[in-house]
């Protein structure tokens, strides 16, 4: 039965990611003019087909693990345009339009984040309290005086490294998960904050923890182990519902995914510059495991899942790999700073390389997986 929820769950998430993310496409390809010939959920035999009276084919395919959205396009050698036609290609629009049509399937994921996250939080949601545990030792936290008890009720980030504390701006914390991502945030970008404290006894203080002092995101450590911040983990009793209105619920989620966007772009270029270990990278199984399990919690924790995700894909179709729509705009770039397009066949070899890029990332994803869950 778990087995089943977990298959389930993962083919939910697939589906309902991929497709927002090409109706994203989709939508802008028909705002700017532009014929699309097919929009599939799945690769492979189709199982279910529809076409449209605007000659869109609409297809449900066997193989659940993707999809993709066809336009009417001159570069693609198969596809014959009429004279007629050519006004609703792709490769005839102007270059605004093209990169606009690109950029909107991630805009898309970004938008099902926040979309996700505001129904959460007005649907009411049970929060941790933001009270801290006794931090280690040997942390930061110890060192600057915090003690099991204190409770976080206002956080503020430093603009310098003279940790200058203005007392009318702190902003206030409803819970540890709300400090958690600005911790997090603070720590991948070196940056110094400041917390209001309450005291257990009542009293109230500030700390300041400067950009200097901040620990280093390193692949041999845990930088929020040594910055020692971490919750009391109270009973289920003490925790308390976040429950928003529709406008302070979307402006709520948009700021926790400008957060989760930017760590987590900090934590992808870290790959990159040897800060985060590439073991961190998650495949198919990860993603299955992590969606059954979710679901299984209940509709709030699968729905923060399918929020973050829907981040990650947005992110990963950024990157400026041929094949993704990041390398579409890649090419844009080019054209807006040359005055010229790359050619078809310079794009076809780039789309190539792409393909293998994509494979080897697809493969160690893939053999991360494999190690987490199969090594003994």
């Amino acid at each position: 039965m778990q087995a089943l929820i977990t298959l389930i769950a993962f083919l939910v998430t697939l589906g309902v990611l991929v497709s927002f993310h090409e109706f994203g496409h989709f939508l802008a390809a028909r705002m700017c003019g532009v014929r699309v010939l097919r929009f599939a959920v799945g690769f492979g035999k189709p199982l279910f087909t529809y076409r449209a009276k605007n000659q869109t084919e609409w297809v449900l395919a066997a193989i659940p693990l993707g999809g993709y959205v066809k336009l009417l396009d001159g570069r693609d050698r198969e596809q014959i345009i009429t004279v007629q036609d050519q006004s609703l290609a792709f490769d005839g629009k102007k270059l605004w339009q093209r990169s606009f049509i690109v950029a909107a399937g991630p805009l898309a994921n970004f938008l099902l984040s926040i979309i996700l996250f505001a129904v959460i939080y007005i649907s009411g949601v049970p929060q941790l309290p933001a009270v801290l545990d006794t931090p280690p030792e040997s942390s930061l936290a110890a060192k600057l005086g915090l003690v099991q008890g204190d409770r976080v009720v206002g956080w503020q980030n430093l603009s310098n490294d003279q940790g200058l504390i203005k007392d009318d701006e702190f902003e206030p914390v409803p819970s540890w998960n709300a400090l958690r991502w600005e911790l997090l945030n603070s720590v991948t970008a070196q940056e110094g904050f400041a917390l209001e404290l309450k005291s257990a006894s009542g009293g109230r203080m500030t700390k300041t923890f400067t950009a200097n002092d901040l620990p280093s995101v390193t692949p041999e450590s845990d930088p929020m182990q040594a910055l020692g911040i971490r919750p009391v983990i109270s009973p289920p009793s003490a925790w308390k519902e976040l429950q928003l209105g529709p406008l302070d619920a979307l402006a709520y989620a948009s700021h926790r995914v400008w957060l989760i966007t930017k760590v987590s772009v900090r934590l992808m270029a870290g790959i990159l510059t040897g800060k985060t270990s590439i073991k961190q990278l998650g495949g198919p199984l990860s993603i299955a495991d992590m969606a059954g399990k979710s679901a299984q919690v209940g509709w709030q924790p699968f729905f923060a899942f399918l929020a973050l995700m829907s981040i990650s894909i947005g992110l990963l179709n950024l990157l400026p790999f041929p094949m993704l729509d990041g390398g579409q705009l890649l090419y844009d770039s080019w054209e807006l700073v040359a005055g010229k397009r790359i050619s078809t066949s310079m794009q076809e070899r780039f789309q190539r390389l792409g393909f293998l890029l994509l494979i080897s990332l697809s493969l160690l994803a893939l053999f991360n997986d494999l190690q987490r869950y199969f090594s003994p």
